[in-house]
């Protein structure tokens, strides 16, 4: 069969189970709605909490940037793993014990105020459409290639799953899909991987085959047959280094605080029974994480060493049936601006006859080292699984928010149970036309517009979260300056530095404040935010006695098993 009636098959039977239990676990309280009746297991938590977090970033456009940028790209690796370490140790304990259905609501109860959970719901939704539009452009992306639909028509079957299975089933329905997304995700992104490593290295781990000397019995290590074929091409050695230490320190903190700070990562530790039980989901999940994260930058190597012997001083009439196919969705495009009809891939952009789109590469990997039709149907169900996974968890923050924190808490308290369960899909359902739009019209490529998600995250939630739990100092006043400094100066450098609003005279690398990033910038906005909020909180009065007491009672172990439910 060849690769469209596998896809076909695979993405139908999985699409079908996604549905299947959206449908078994459907929600029928606003509990089960917003955090799956809080009676989730630690392992299927942690399943579905690494679902969550693997976006279309982790599986279908990490591994793409690693192998265009090499070393560089180990700042993605080290913030996003990172960041689960400061979850677990810091945040996720102490935010499951104080017993809030989301973020804002939070922020709304610790610092006293509706008007600092009006501003932690606008954060929430800002932090949550910039990274649903890099999911909704994966769906594009995947749909666009393997079922041969231009991106546009891709993103609006993706918006129609995900909306069915989040509006149906909450996080109910969302948790034990995303369990069942995981399993798909990391088998799909470990069976390639594997075939490949034997296939180049003989070494069936990808972690040890990308270290490994080749197969073909020239003695000579992958990756510094890898580092000799970019130098050849007037490309920087893979392995070295080539971003500032100011801007990868930056980028790597901002990654990391920002996975903290995430709204639809925390909430998932409101879904279980206990405060040991959210300890136990977090490390589980970054094991489960971890599967995948250290094989992503094997596949990056596989990839690219793969692309280049592929194409390299090549007659484009003699490029295989990938290369075509990946054509057609103008991810891929050959100008032959010499003539001579061979395809020249090098550094220069002026002779450069090669346009590659980083997420195509680990969807074409297996393509490209001509594995069965069925390994490449899978990776498409893979990607469509991780981006859909993510997208639904994003979604339910969004309307959340809306129903919860801005409709139920501020807007009209006396709203019945039922309708706010009514507003929380209806919220979703207008979040999904908004998100499909943006994964219409994306800001950049999928890893890029996400990473400056966690950007805003960084500058807005993290300080207010951290400072909530471990300063009973820390008053509204300080809270809401410093969401609202933080959050307003990553913007504008977004704006500035990253949607073109800047003099085209000026190369925009050199005009980075500090030499950092718009990726790396949530670190910046976020230390701004500290400054702001403790200045700020020092100059007026300190919390109310009874918010004191509550910030002494969350971090006390004593007490610690069950969990208000209020």
């Amino acid at each position: 069969m060849d690769v469209k009636i596998w896809t076909y098959i695979i993405v139908g039977l999985t699409f079908a189970l996604y549905i299947g239990i959206a449908i078994w676990s459907r929600a029928g309280s606003t509990k089960e709605f917003y955090v799956a009746g809080g009676g989730v297991s630690p392992v299927a938590n942690g399943m579905a909490t690494a679902a969550d977090w693997m976006s279309a970033a982790s599986f279908i456009s990490m591994a793409g940037l690693i192998s265009f940028m090499g070393y560089d790209g180990a700042v993605y690796l080290m913030g996003w793993t990172g960041g689960y370490v400061l979850l677990a140790l810091l945040l996720a304990p102490y935010l499951r014990k104080f017993g809030k259905f989301t973020v804002p609501d939070f922020i709304g109860d610790r610092y006293y105020s509706n008007s600092a959970r009006s501003v932690a719901v606008i954060c929430a939704l800002l932090v949550s459409f910039t990274y649903v539009a890099g999911q909704m452009r994966g769906v594009g992306v995947v749909f666009s290639r393997f079922l041969e639909v231009d991106i546009n028509t891709g993103v609006i079957i993706g918006m129609i799953i995900v909306l069915f299975y989040a509006v149906l089933g909450g996080m109910k329905g969302i948790t034990y899909t995303q369990v069942a997304q995981y399993c798909v995700l990391i088998f799909a992104f470990m069976v390639p991987a594997i075939f490949i490593s034997i296939q180049m290295t003989g070494n069936p781990i990808p972690q040890l085959g990308m270290g490994s000397r080749l197969a073909d019995g020239s003695g000579t290590y992958l990756l510094d047959k890898l580092d000799g074929l970019s130098t050849e091409l007037g490309f920087t050695e893979y392995t070295q280094g080539t971003k500032s230490l100011a801007d990868v320190f930056a980028i790597t903190l901002a990654l990391m605080v920002g996975t903290a700070g995430l709204p639809h990562v925390i909430v998932r530790f409101f879904t279980v029974k206990r405060v040991k039980d959210a300890r136990k989901s977090a490390g589980l999940a970054l094991l489960f994480i971890a599967i995948l994260y250290t094989t992503a930058p094997a596949i990056s190597v596989f990839a690219r060493t793969n692309l280049i012997e592929t194409v390299r001083d090549q007659p484009y009439s003699n490029m295989p049936g990938w290369f075509s196919n990946w054509e057609k969705t103008g991810l891929l495009a050959f100008e032959d601006k010499n003539g001579d009809g061979r395809i020249q891939y090098v550094a220069d952009k002026a002779q450069n006859e090669l346009t590659i789109d980083n997420d195509i590469m680990v969807l074409a990997n297996p393509e490209i080292a001509r594995l069965p039709n069925w390994v490449i149907a899978l990776v498409a169900a893979g990607g469509l699984a991780a981006a859909l996974s993510t997208a639904a968890g994003l979604l339910l923050v969004i309307s959340s928010s809306v129903s919860h924190d801005l409709i139920k808490k501020m807007i009209r308290p006396n709203i019945t149970e039922k309708g706010e369960l009514i507003a929380a899909r209806l919220s979703a359902v207008v979040a999904v036309c908004i998100a499909g739009y943006f994964g219409i019209h994306p800001p950049g490529f999928v890893a890029a517009v996400v990473a400056l998600a966690f950007g805003l995250a960084a500058a807005s939630f993290f300080p207010a979260i951290i400072l909530g739990i471990f300063s009973k100092r820390m008053n509204k006043e300080g809270a809401v300056a410093g969401m609202v400094v933080g959050i307003v100066l990553m913007l504008y450098y977004m704006v500035k530095f990253k949607m073109g609003w800047l003099d085209d005279s000026v190369p925009t690398q050199d005009a980075w404040w500090f030499g950092i990033s718009p990726e790396g910038f949530g670190s910046v906005a976020m230390l701004v935010n500290f400054a702001v909020s403790l200045a700020i909180s020092y100059f007026t009065p300190p919390p109310p006695e009874e918010v004191q007491q509550i910030v002494e009672e969350i971090r006390l172990p004593m007490g610690a098993g069950e969990a208000s439910d209020h």
